[in-house]
């Protein structure tokens, strides 16, 4: 937690109705900062913007604007790995930055350094094939390998594959993975990525732009999408059907000037349908992680990349048995660390072997 004079400042305009990037850069271009632009008078303020934006910014908060206010500067406060970025933290990334609709406050918890890391997103279908899913982690295994920060929506399907890919690089301390969520990142949606979730916040980065709480509204998730695409300097479609939300993402990086990548299919599949479209549009297509990384020029240096252990390979499954068992069970039971733990417990769970239940215990399928 490092937090600036002026988070209560931007906090204040984020949460005005109708002080958005564009209002903002006007206002700033013309009064050089924010708290000129908080004290500025409902004149001054007009002469730059709208009347119904001057007026929101010099009326006082109301108490529940106040109190959403006064929520995020504690959440700031309550630990170390908590960070609020406004558009002058100076670890706010600059390629987002400059992208035209940078969020004014962007929420983030973890490892902040990520951000300043070269990055890949990988998008695609949450009703995926088990086939995608595999190539989804091994793409994001090799990236992370090389140093590279994968950054996905941790949707189910090929986000959380990507996630976990990330996740099992043996150097996660130079490449892991991003997370940008389209609730507040104090919830956790959908509830089967709680595990997921908690591995990123501990070895990755999450990030949302939306106030403490905010629910998963439908029309939040296509929103983010920006923002997955701004972080990264292209984006990688795994396997998506033609209604898949990814093809929104692909579209934005289009228009970011980042480029998009496909990885085809079976002509006969309605999973690599998306893929094959945007082919068709201009997406490379790529075979290979090392393709995606020699087209963007970055450094191919690192551990190579190793294939992802299967299920039969995991130490872990011979400790879980049909009835239910905690975290704090399976370290004691495989002497493995918390982190390796979850780790491998989503893995499992997304090969199919386990189940979550309620209480955060799990159990063995079938």
């Amino acid at each position: 937690m490092t937090s600036h004079a002026d988070d209560p400042q931007f906090l204040r305009l984020a949460f005005a109705s109708g002080v958005g990037p564009r209002a903002l850069h006007k206002l700033l271009s013309e009064l050089g900062d924010v708290a000129t632009i908080c004290n500025a008078s409902r004149a001054t303020l007009s002469r730059i913007v709208s009347d119904k934006v001057a007026s929101a910014i010099v009326n006082a908060p109301s108490p529940e604007t106040q109190a959403k206010i006064d929520e995020s500067l504690a959440w700031l406060a309550a630990a170390p790995e908590h960070h609020l970025l406004t558009w002058a933290h100076p670890g706010y990334p600059q390629a987002l930055l400059e992208s035209g609709d940078a969020p004014i406050v962007l929420y983030a918890k973890g490892r902040l350094e990520l951000l300043a890391n070269p990055a890949i997103a990988m998008v695609g279908s949450r009703n995926c094939s088990q086939g995608g899913a595999d190539t989804a982690e091994a793409f994001a295994q090799a990236f992370a390998e090389r140093g590279v920060t994968v950054v996905s929506g941790m949707a189910l399907g090929i986000d959380a594959a990507s996630h976990v890919g990330a996740l099992r690089a043996a150097n996660a301390n130079s490449g892991s993975t991003i997370a940008v969520v389209g609730t507040g990142i104090d919830r956790v949606y959908p509830a089967k990525n709680k595990v997921l979730a908690h591995s990123i916040a501990e070895r990755g980065l999450i990030v949302s732009e939306y106030p403490l709480g905010t629910p998963p509204l439908a029309e939040n998730f296509p929103k983010r999408n920006r923002i997955i695409s701004g972080l990264s300097l292209g984006v990688l479609v795994v396997e998506a059907s033609m209604n898949s939300g990814s093809l929104i993402t692909a579209r934005l990086a289009g228009d970011q000037s980042r480029e998009v990548f496909a990885i085809p299919g079976s002509i006969h599949s309605t999973f690599h349908k998306g893929c094959h479209h945007l082919i068709k549009q201009g997406a490379k297509l790529v075979e290979t992680a090392q393709d995606v990384l020699e087209e963007l020029r970055m450094e191919a240096g690192g551990a190579k990349a190793k294939a992802p252990a299967s299920v039969a390979q995991s130490g872990l499954l011979q400790h879980i048995e049909h009835d239910p068992v905690d975290v704090d069970a399976l370290v004691a039971r495989s002497g493995l660390a918390v982190d390796q733990v979850v780790t491998e417990l989503t893995m499992l769970e997304l090969a199919g072997s386990i189940e979550q239940l309620p209480g955060s215990r799990w159990q063995r399928r079938g």
